[in-house]
């Protein structure tokens, strides 16, 4: 699998992007040698599991620019950096209380000359700043998610969705959306990308 996945659904990426996005499948096999960021099962398949399901939040809202954005438990940098190399005129926290797993992150932006991108080694209780977007992927229940960074969602607006949460998460979620029923909006991922793995995959969007 290489990148060529992302250019076919993404096809007006400028070549710097293109250069930048193709740099990540080697950056992120040598750093999985030393440090186990994603799954050795999982490491062929990067360019689908990993950085077009990060890219599926940009098939919901195109980032304006100037917006900022706060990835909560980013791991080794998902779905922070494929966006921050998608809107290089948004600024992009990534935040995770694993240390090992944010140096990854730090490396992979400094090889490939990400500037818009800040891996930071915290835990979200810490995090004070305000942010229009908190993104996540799979990290914790919503309802968990949404006490620990209400605190960070800003009230100025600049965006065609109002601020809030934006997370990607697989299966069956309707016990955990419940308490947000009349707000929360659901969307299948498999809406905008065809391959079989994205199925039973969803963003799920909750104004803060």
């Amino acid at each position: 699998m290489t990148a060529e996945l992302i250019f076919r659904y993404f096809p007006e990426l400028t070549d710097p992007q293109r250069r930048q996005f193709e740099q990540l499948d080697t950056l992120y096999r040598d750093w999985n040698a030393k440090i186990n960021v994603i799954s050795r099962k999982d490491i062929d398949q990067l360019y689908e599991h990993h950085v077009l399901h990060s890219l599926a939040i940009a098939k919901i809202i195109h980032f304006r620019p100037g917006s900022s954005i706060l990835d909560f438990g980013t791991g080794g940098g998902f779905p922070g950096i494929p966006l921050a190399i998608l809107f290089p005129e948004c600024q992009f926290k990534l935040i995770d209380g694993t240390g090992k797993k944010i140096r990854v992150a730090q490396e992979v932006c400094q090889a490939i000359g990400l500037q818009n991108c800040q891996p930071v080694h915290l835990r979200g209780e810490e995090e004070k700043d305000k942010y229009d977007f908190v993104v996540s992927r799979a990290v914790m229940p919503l309802p968990d998610l949404a006490k620990i960074v209400r605190k960070n969602i800003a009230k100025a607006q600049h965006n065609a969705l109002p601020n809030g949460i934006i997370c990607l998460k697989g299966g069956d979620l309707q016990a955990e959306l419940r308490p947000f029923y009349k707000i929360v909006q659901t969307t299948d991922i498999s809406t905008f990308f065809e391959e079989e793995w994205f199925k039973q995959k969803h963003i799920i969007y909750l104004p803060i």
